[in-house]
């Protein structure tokens, strides 16, 4: 009765409702709600036919078509609790034929929860989820209700990144017996692709694909095929990496920014053998979605990386070599910027928390 009772409040928009003029780098461009009433979204999941997949973090599963938001039934038992609950959601390329989503969620364990994935079929009229199933969960489980990371990206040969944060306790992400503090590459069935870095290795999770990440809540590839993530620092510190095999980003023996307390982080900001960042932000913004601009409605923003802060309320453009911040988008529906994806069309959406709303950003007509 709660899962239903709450779609009574979302409220969905098409693209020829009122839309708002925002001024950007190219110009006017158009601001359209897509969807309104949301309870803490979390994550945005286009379908082909241009329907749509919402999560909230309570657990909620929404789809959204012709006008009508609806619960989806069947959707996994979260640990609603801190920053966890149901998380992201991401549509794989074969969506037409498999019918498959992949979800992230807090999986309730042993002493917390801890970061899973699920994937299930979605029946044709999108009303529930089919066939569930975790394949893959970070344990044992944590208790402190923060830092699940939490996306997953679909990677070219059809494997999966997922980012899983260091749930507060940042010397596990410098710990190669668990996957806590770092990216993993699995199939899509939850087993171990051969050719990952740590194959072999004892007492290391052969899962993992990157270690020392504090709470990395974006990611997508570039045209490349490369893996890029934006996560958390504590005060200052905010990264974007560009990720590489069997890599170490340095959390928390290095990081550029400091404790809460105003205590120094470890032993500096690099060490021989860590990563640096690609660009980092003082004071932190604290990032969240993060997408790799490639469509056609936006050319002069091809390559271009979009993130989203939750702090300063605006989604940051990054371009150049060095990267650096170029632009910064910002309106009022910009506001705790949650997730950011790019739709078939090449216009860019994304998730206000602070609004409750999807939002679709395009070029004006």
């Amino acid at each position: 009765m709660l899962r239903a009772a709450a779609i009574l409040f979302v409220t969905f928009c098409t693209e020829s409702a009122l839309a708002q003029v925002l001024s950007t780098s190219v110009g006017n461009t158009e601001i359209t709600e897509m969807a309104g009433g949301l309870d803490t979204p979390w994550a945005v999941g286009i379908l082909p036919d241009g329907s749509f997949l919402v999560t909230e973090r309570d657990g909620n599963l929404l789809y959204v078509q012709d006008g009508e938001a609806n619960a989806v039934s069947g959707a996994p038992k979260v640990s609603a609790s801190g920053q966890g609950g149901l998380l992201d959601v991401t549509i794989p390329r074969d969506f037409n034929q498999s019918r498959e989503v992949f979800l992230t969620f807090s999986k309730p364990q042993k002493g917390g929860a801890g970061t899973a994935v699920a994937v299930a079929r979605l029946s044709e009229n999108g009303t529930r989820l089919t066939n569930l199933r975790v394949i893959f969960e970070a344990s044992p489980g944590g208790s402190g209700g923060r830092h699940f990371g939490s996306r997953v990206v679909e990677a070219n040969d059809g494997t999966l990144f997922v980012t899983i944060g260091d749930r507060g306790d940042g010397p596990q992400a410098q710990d190669l017996s668990n996957v806590i503090g770092s990216v993993i590459r699995i199939n899509r069935d939850g087993s171990v692709p051969s050719d990952n870095p740590f194959i072999g290795q004892a007492e290391i999770r052969p899962e993992i694909w990157s270690y020392g990440h504090r709470n990395p809540q974006g990611t997508d590839l570039d045209r490349r095929g490369r893996l890029w993530v934006s996560e958390h620092g504590a005060r200052g510190g905010d990264e974007v990496n560009l990720v590489k095999p069997g890599a170490n980003y340095g959390w928390p023996v290095i990081s550029y920014g400091t404790h809460y307390s105003g205590e120094k982080i470890g032993e500096g900001t690099s060490k021989p053998g860590m990563e640096q960042p690609r660009l980092y932000w003082d004071p932190s913004i604290a990032p969240s979605g993060l997408m790799v601009y490639s469509g056609d409605m936006f050319p002069e923003w091809r390559g271009d990386i979009f993130v989203g802060s939750l702090k300063f309320d605006y989604i940051a453009r990054l371009s150049g070599d060095p990267l650096r911040e170029v632009e910064q988008i910002k309106g009022p529906e910009t506001e705790r910027v949650r997730d950011i994806v790019q739709a078939p069309d090449g216009a860019i959406w994304f998730i206000s928390v602070g609004q409750g709303a999807v939002y679709r950003l395009a070029r004006s007509s």
